[in-house]
């Protein structure tokens, strides 16, 4: 009797390890390897997070994400199709399946993680929210607003925070939305507003697009805590954790020094956590339906996090943004790498 209830027992554990989620074969994964591409929502043009240059060529930090995911599936960075989004129509647009992954600086926040059936992956940008003016209004802080005309974008969570940080504040304000970037953009610098409120990266990125960026200064508060990152459809757990370790992956490289230059020379490394990363040593890279060299591919084809950053919107682009909140966790910043092991 006790050998028939530990074969029970060990019946019942064998069948709960044999339906673990993370284990299922992913039906995204067959679709992006079947069709060799890789679909990716995008912003419909931010400097520094995903804009297309003069020839078409995408660009950004979240640019950079969609093509770590395939330089991982398919062994070709290039093999992504991006699909410009507005924020109103970016969350419908995913749960239609019109995408396979949403890289488009978005906020998490618990509402739209619990109930639009989305995943959220990972925290590719630490942001907050703040205020653009002109130079000649003569304002040093967010709290001089007071009856300001403010532009943002509508449907973000940019409305909502504007809304409590006045109320807060006991300061009165007139909003001015609109439904595209380059709306609020163009409304501001024709002077329909006194200010323009978004993440602050994107204040760096629009005041760039501005007649005399110079004229213009960003003030120091920031109002809101924005962590922006890649978000895929609920129901797909396998592919969610891809698309979550791929972005660790990046980080994980550029705390143990790996990078796109010397990625080849690393594979000699002894450090076990290199060796695991870069699939020496263990078989990461087959539980996530991918080869062993899954990573290698990423950090070859596109860079660690921080090249990424660095050429996307740090001191190696025209945005010139510090690492501050983003960081590696071991410079003072936010930036932590889960483990590989």
């Amino acid at each position: 009797m006790k050998r028939f209830w530990t074969a029970l027992a060990f019946g019942f554990a064998a069948s709960a390890f044999a339906l673990t989620p993370a284990m299922a074969a992913s039906a995204t994964l067959a679709k992006v390897k079947a069709n060799k591409l890789l679909r990716c929502g995008v912003s419909e043009g931010l400097p520094g997070f995903s804009n297309p240059d003069k020839t078409g060529n995408w660009m950004g930090i979240d640019v950079d994400v969609c093509r770590a995911i395939a330089a991982a599936i398919l062994n070709d960075a290039k093999a992504v199709r991006f699909i410009p989004l507005s924020a109103k129509v970016r969350f419908t647009s995913l749960q239609a399946g019109e995408f396979d992954v949403l890289s488009r600086n978005t906020t998490i926040t618990m509402s739209r993680d619990v109930q639009l059936g989305l995943q959220f992956t990972g925290v590719t940008y630490y942001d907050g929210q703040g205020f653009m003016v002109p130079k000649k209004l003569n304002v040093t802080s967010a709290k001089q607003l007071n009856g300001a005309s403010v532009c943002t974008q509508t449907g973000t969570t940019t409305e909502l925070n504007l809304a409590d940080y006045f109320r807060a504040n006991k300061l009165q304000y007139k909003v001015i939305a609109f439904e595209k970037d380059d709306e609020v953009t163009a409304a501001y610098d024709a002077g329909r507003c006194d200010v323009l409120t978004t993440d602050q990266s994107g204040l760096y990125a629009q005041r760039l697009q501005l007649k005399a960026p110079a004229d213009h200064i960003i003030l120091p508060e920031i109002i809101s805590k924005e962590p922006l990152g890649p978000a895929v459809n609920a129901g797909d757990p396998a592919w969610e954790d891809l698309v979550r370790w791929v972005l660790h992956a990046m980080i994980n490289a550029e705390e143990l020094g790996v990078t796109s230059k010397n990625v080849d020379q690393m594979l000699k490394s002894e450090n076990p956590e290199i060796r695991r990363l870069l699939g020496v040593e263990g078989s990461f890279g087959e539980s996530l339906g991918l080869t062993k060299d899954w990573a290698q591919r990423i950090i070859r084809q596109v860079g660690n996090y921080g090249e990424s950053f660095e050429r996307n919107v740090g001191q190696g682009s025209p945005l010139k943004i510090k690492r501050g909140q983003n960081a590696l966790w071991t410079q003072g910043g936010l930036q932590y790498g889960l483990p590989i092991r």
